[in-house]
């Protein structure tokens, strides 16, 4: 699945959070979205996952203009926007989340083998009230919804926000599974160089523009990451 912002601003009462950006994420490829808190980024995400009506521009998925599309249909034809936070439902078991989380017409039980394979230790807990887990067992919860829905376009946002590095690191081996089996992949991501090893094209946002977009090596070769990035770009 494709995702194409042509030229969107976008922008919440009378603040601009997006001025006239254009971004694509072919299919099967992963783009990380960088840049400084208050770049846009979340911004970005809300307006592809039409959570967002753009003020101008269009959103494309698979070349077709998503306007008057409503979020949850969106996600019937195979997006998955992961939001900041912990996008679970607490007073649900684990097992029940799973189930609200498969795809429309897909089994339950067919659900729960694919997130469970991808997370194992979910699979200790499928009777445990969401709610009650650990954070990190709760972002694993959440990420297993792009494999219960079979999703071909994930957006991610800030996946990795306040989780210790073991957790880190277990979440980016799941992003680099659902990269190797050609799920699209949009990730917004506080790790820069656990992102950048990961991504096909790399854009970075700042104050709502597009100051750089290409391939990793090219950010490498330039004084983009250092200008905007500082020392995250390093970490």
């Amino acid at each position: 699945m494709r995702l194409e912002l042509r030229n969107v601003t976008a922008g919440y009462g009378d603040a601009i959070a997006l001025r006239d950006v254009s971004l694509t994420v072919p299919t099967g490829r992963v783009v990380a979205l960088l840049g400084p808190n208050g770049a846009g980024k979340t911004t970005l995400l809300s307006t592809g996952s039409a959570l967002l009506r753009p003020r101008s521009g269009q959103v494309l998925v698979d070349g077709k203009d998503i306007a008057g599309l409503s979020p949850d249909r969106l996600a019937k034809r195979g997006l998955c926007h992961i939001q900041e936070g912990r996008s679970v439902f607490p007073g649900l078991t684990v097992a029940d989340n799973l189930r609200m989380f498969a795809r429309p017409g897909a089994g339950a039980s067919e659900a729960i083998e694919r997130a469970t394979s991808a997370f194992p230790r979910l699979g200790e807990r499928l009777k445990q009230l969401a709610g009650t887990m650990s954070g990190g067992e709760q972002q694993m919860l959440a990420l297993a919804r792009a494999y219960a829905q079979q999703a071909p376009l994930v957006m991610l946002d800030e996946v990795s926000m306040g989780l210790a590095p073991i957790l880190v690191d277990e979440i980016f081996e799941f992003l680099h599974r659902l990269a190797a089996e050609g799920h699209s992949l949009l990730v917004v991501e506080q790790y820069v160089a656990k992102a950048l090893a990961i991504a096909d094209i790399v854009y970075i946002l700042v104050r709502g523009r597009v100051v750089f977009a290409g391939e990793p090596s090219e950010l490498e070769a330039s004084d983009v990451a250092a200008q905007y990035l500082g020392s995250e770009a390093q970490a």
